[in-house]
This record gives structure tokens, sequence and C-alpha cells, in this order.
């Protein structure tokens, strides 16, 4: 299949691509709002001739919020875009930057949408984020001979075979790729193995571990759970979980509160749509509160929903130890580094391929434990509440890989830096 057939079957799908919104939007409203800008309209706001960067979703805006921190003191004369494909991103975005940078949806991937995108913005860069990769887009971005540059660039052996098997449109795409920075030494490989141009390819390591923890953040944290009259209760999270997780994380909840009766469980969705449904499986069995309607946790409470956008760092910085999500069901996991940088021990589930070298990296430093189903969640909490040292050892270990890794941040900001003066 090449370009022009994947053209021809974007158009044929983006009927059923519209309906899939206005599904979506059955649950989260905001999925039918600013649909225009998918199609490249109403973006007469934007200012052209700056740094275009995409960051599909979440974890991608928050892991480049440093970058884009960095390239707005460094380049204040360009106006920065952002682009992004979902609610919760787009209000993480405007949470992180407000009006120092300009934001829209990404428009689809057809030609005619990307040439009018393009067209309206003209980058002198454009930026993507970790794997989010669009053929059209780029393929117009060499056209009109700007920069594309992949950032903090990912790519899991499952992606990698994803790819391959559509050659004739990906290896033109990675060919034309400018600079590749990406995390391993193992997946510059796979993107060599799939077009790239090896002078194009470069290991910067992950700017994710160049993570920055307001002192603020601590502050309020500690100040919380003071209110909670919680400062010594047993208090774990379990974060971004998703569908078929929840029922693990709260059986190994109840089996906790057998031996633990005032453990305290703080339960954040990955996805807001969800937010109500895991409340209402939460509440069934749980005395449990809602975050978002800001009631202080008492000592009744045994689980608080996580039901706010753009709280997930301060909600971890309120746990004593983090689960992170994703990671027992078949998605990949999350970002673990979040917790590690606030000096939490942190346990998964199996399915870590989305962060197969960070967290490789964590498990040989013993600072993350993984599990597979809730009695052994619920033994790696018991083992933890009831042994300071092993969180002791657990933290250390963190701590000391998150030093030993930095420094990916100031190579990724260099490189961009040279690609708009080329």
């Amino acid at each position: 299949m090449n370009r022009l057939l994947y053209s021809v079957l974007f158009y044929m799908a983006l009927p059923v691509i519209t309906g899939r919104l206005f599904w979506r939007a059955r649950k989260a409203p905001a999925y039918k709002q600013r649909i225009a800008e998918r199609f490249a309209f109403k973006l007469k706001s934007l200012k052209p001739h700056g740094i275009w960067i995409h960051a599909v979703s979440v974890g991608e805006s928050i892991a480049a919020a440093p970058m884009i921190n960095a390239l707005l003191d460094e380049h204040p004369d360009l106006p920065i875009t952002i682009t992004c494909m979902t609610p919760t991103g787009s209000e993480r975005i405007k949470s992180l930057f407000g009006d120092r940078v300009q934001h829209c949806y990404m428009p689809y991937d057809a030609p005619c949408i990307a040439k009018r995108f393009l067209k309206k913005l003209q980058p002198k860069v454009a930026i993507i984020m970790e794997t989010e990769l669009w053929p059209n887009h780029i393929y117009y971005c060499h056209q009109m001979n700007t920069p594309v540059v992949l950032a903090n660039a990912r790519l899991s052996e499952r992606s990698a075979k994803g790819y391959a098997k559509f050659h004739k449109v990906t290896r033109p795409m990675f060919a034309s790729i400018n600079w590749i920075a990406v995390q391993t030494q193992l997946e510059a490989d796979r993107f060599i193995e799939l077009g790239a141009v090896p002078e194009n390819v470069a290991v910067i390591g992950s700017i994710k571990f160049d993570i920055n923890i307001e002192s603020e953040l601590i502050k309020s944290a500690d100040e919380l759970r003071k209110k909670w009259q919680s400062t010594d209760r047993p208090t774990w999270i379990a974060a971004s979980t998703h569908a078929g997780e929840d029922e693990i994380v709260l059986e190994a909840h109840r089996q906790l509160l057998a031996q633990h009766p005032d453990g305290l469980l703080i339960l954040v969705p990955r996805h807001p749509e969800r937010f109500n449904d895991v409340f209402e499986l939460t509440a069934k069995h749980f005395n449990t509160i809602k975050r978002s309607e800001q009631a202080l946790v008492t000592s009744q409470t045994q689980v608080l929903v996580g039901d706010t956008m753009g709280e997930l760092l301060f909600l971890y910085a309120l746990a004593d130890i983090a689960f992170v999500g994703g990671s027992l069901v078949d998605n990949g996991g999350h970002n673990v580094l979040e917790p590690v940088a606030l000096h939490k021990p942190v346990i998964c589930g199996p399915h870590l391929y989305n962060f197969q070298e960070i967290t490789n990296q964590l498990k040989d430093a013993h600072a993350l434990a993984v599990v597979n189903n809730s009695q052994e969640l619920f033994l790696q909490l018991k083992r933890l509440f009831e042994n300071d040292a092993l969180i002791e050892q657990m933290v250390q270990g963190g701590n000391q890989i998150m030093q030993h890794n930095q420094g990916a941040l100031e190579r990724l900001v260099q490189g961009i830096d040279q690609q708009l003066v080329s």
C-alpha cells in the first residue's frame, strides 16, 4: 500500500472517524466540540512561521512540557503551536501553558486537510512527540522544506512490526524525517530498519527523566494530608487504570483493609469518560468520595476517586505507594517516572512494553515491583506498608536511576535548535 492508496482509504474512513467522535461524546461531551479544527477550519487566530509541536494526548503533553518551556525561553519571538487529539490532552495543554502557546486539535491526515493546516501554519520546524506519525502531514512538511523532528521517540517491537506491514507508506515517511531523537539504541535500530536515515537518528535518552517537581506541590500535598488527619495512614494510589483493572485493584484493597482497616486508596481512572462508572463500581463496596467534590477524607473514607483533570502529580504526592495502571491489562503501561520522581515505591503489572527500557532499569535497581494479579498486588502492598526499610530501598534505587539518566532534555533542545537554523 503506497501513500496514494493510504490517502484514498483515509478519505473513505472520514465518515466513520467523525461518527466515532460523536459516539465517544456520549460519555465525554468534549469530543463533539471544536470539530472544525480537526478538518483544519477555524484556525484564523493561529500565527504562522513558528514551532509546531504535536503531543497526541495527556501523557505526551506532560512529557513535552519541559521541552516546550525550554523552547519558550530560548525563542520568545516564535509562536509555538501545540496540537493534540483528545479533550483531556487539550485541557492539559491549556492548564500547563495558558496563553503562552497556540493550541488546536490535530487535523486529520487526509491530503487536503493536511495541506490546508500546513499552509496556514507554515512552521519553521515540526516536532512530533514519541510515535504519533501521520504520513501526509510529514510528506507535506517535506515538500515545504519544513524540518521534521521526532522527539523523545520510542518504538516497541510490536509497533515496529505494525509499521513494517505497510512499508510502502512508512519507509518513505521515516526516510523523510530530518532528526529522530530516540530514547534507546534498541529503538534507534528499529527506526533505521524501518527506513530512517542512520545519520538522522540519535540516542539521547528519555526527557521524562528530566521531570521537575515543584516544591509547592509537595507542600500542598503534605498540608492536605494533615487536614485529612491521615499522615500516618497507609495510603496508596492506583493511577491511570483501564477497564478491567479497577476490579483487580479494589480486590487488593479489600484484602489490605482486612490487615490495615485504616488503609486509603486513591483510584484514578485513565480516561474521564470512565470517572462515573468507576465511582459507582467503587461505591458499591467501599465508603467512597470524589476528588471533584472537594470533600475532606475522613477516618471513614476507604477510597478517593480521582475524577479531576491535571492533578495526577498532586494525587501521586498524596500517596505513600504508587501502582501505575495500563499494565495489569494488555495496554503497555504508562509513565512510571512521575511517582519515582516523587520518591514513591512503584508497583506495576506485567504489561510494560510501552516503557520497557525504563521499567527494566527500575527493576534492576529494585525500584519497581511487578505483580500479576490482585493477590500479588495485596501482598506487595502489605510488605511495603509493614517494612519502611524496603520502601527506602526502592526509593533510593529510583533516585539513582533518575540521576543517572538526566540530561536528555538539554540534548533534545540543542538538536531542535540545529534544525531551526539549518
